[in-house]
Formats: C-alpha cells, sequence, structure tokens
C-alpha cells in the first residue's frame, strides 16, 4: 500500500515485481555512477587552470566514450529484456478470471466456475469504514489464492481502460473487442489496490481495483459461499 510521501514503488506481493524492483535499483546505480561521473567531469573542466590548445583528436578517448555506453547499454539491456519475456510467460494458470472494464467499474467473471461473477463498484466516501481507503475500496473485491498462478483475461465493453496493480507488477490494456491476458502469482496473503491506469472518462479517478489473496482452503470457502448467493 502507497503511503504519503513515498518516493519509491510499493512493497513487492509477487516474483514478477520482485524483478522489477531490482532491475529498477539495477539501472538506479547505473544512472547514478554515470551522473557522477559527468559532474565530476564537468566540475574539472571549469575548474582547472590546465590547457592544450594544441591537441586535435585522441584515438583513445574516443574509444572509451564509443565502448563504455555500449557496455552499459548491454547492462541494462539483458536484464531488461529477460524481465520482459518473463512478464509475458503464462504457465498452466491454476486460476482464470476475466476482468472487463466498464464506465466506470469493473465486472470479474471466474470462468473455471458456471455461475460466479460480479461487478465491483467504488465504495462512495460517506460509506467508508474506519480503516478503509478513500477512492480505493470496492463492495467485490478479486479474490484469489495465494502462490498459485492466476490468468487474468482483460477487456472493455465501452471506451479504453487498464487493469493494474502496481503490488502485484500487472498492468494490462483493456481494448474493447479485443481480449488480453496477464498473469500473476501471489506471494503473501494480503489487500493489494489498484486503479483503472487509462483515461476512460469522466469519472476515470473512481473506478479502483482490490485484490485479495488468500489461502487455498479460504478461497475455496469464499467461492461456495458466492456460488450458493448466486
Amino acid at each position: 500500500m502507497a503511503h504519503p510521501t513515498q518516493l519509491g514503488f510499493q512493497d513487492a506481493a509477487s516474483p514478477v515485481m520482485e524483478e522489477l524492483l531490482h532491475f529498477h535499483d539495477h539501472a538506479l546505480m547505473i544512472v547514478f555512477l554515470i551522473s557522477t561521473l559527468v559532474l565530476y567531469i564537468i566540475i574539472a573542466m571549469v575548474s582547472t587552470k590546465l590547457t592544450n590548445k594544441y591537441i586535435l583528436d585522441s584515438q583513445e578517448i574516443e574509444i572509451v566514450w564509443t565502448v563504455l555506453p555500449a557496455v552499459i547499454l548491454v547492462l541494462i539491456a539483458l536484464p531488461s529484456l529477460r524481465i520482459l519475456y518473463l512478464m509475458d510467460e503464462i504457465n498452466d494458470p491454476h486460476l482464470t478470471i476475466k476482468a472487463m472494464g466498464h464506465q466506470w467499474y469493473w465486472s470479474y467473471e471466474y470462468t473455471d466456475y458456471e455461475d460466479l461473477g460480479f461487478d465491483s463498484y467504488m465504495i462512495p466516501t460517506q460509506d467508508l469504514t474506519p480503516g478503509q481507503f478513500r477512492l480505493l475500496e470496492t463492495d467485490h473485491r478479486m479474490v484469489v489464492p495465494m502462490e498459485s498462478p492466476v490468468r487474468v483475461l482483460v477487456s472493455a465493453e465501452d471506451v479504453l481502460h487498464s487493469w493494474a496493480v502496481p503490488s502485484l507488477g500487472v498492468k494490462m490494456d483493456a481494448v474493447p473487442g479485443r481480449l488480453n491476458q496477464t498473469a500473476f502469482i501471489a506471494s503473501r496473503p494480503g489487500v493489494f489496490y489498484g486503479q483503472c491506469s487509462e483515461i476512460c472518462g469522466a469519472n476515470h479517478s473512481f473506478m479502483p481495483i482490490v485484490v485479495e489473496a488468500v489461502p487455498l482452503e479460504h478461497f475455496e470457502s469464499w467461492s461456495s459461499l458466492m456460488l450458493e448467493d448466486a
């Protein structure tokens, strides 16, 4: 869960998000080292009293400032491509959920069950109970079993939306007439918040996403209760 004055990412709740955090730290360290080197060179050039107006070229410097950036780009590109392919990998999901974006709410359909589906609306501020978060709580949460691969099929009924949950490292566009898919594994129990991440109209800010990860036996109890109420 994000908090005021937070500068970094939210705590990772899935293996993919942990990889993204590691890559972010890796890239940030490279940027920091480059910035420090450039700043040092600028200060050295401005403050030095040594000059040599007869230098026209230097083969050694040309080689260094050509090879070094190429090496740095490789050090960034290789882990980036690795994570890109990891995010696209969907192996034997234990559960498939279809998330449909509407103006301005989400609907979920558990396709492994015959009649398990519901709409998820934001809870208005005046109806919140103590401890609930304004603009983030919904009347129905998307409940998933923890430590199980979950596939989410994402589409939209009307305009472009985007289904995003930062803690899980998931963001997928919801396009009318197209079925996109993403996957995640919740590595710990908890409630994870997200929001529509594609401007979709006047109430774009009022269609939150709430994913609740629970142990498998709790998920089975929840799904049984939902099927009884259907």
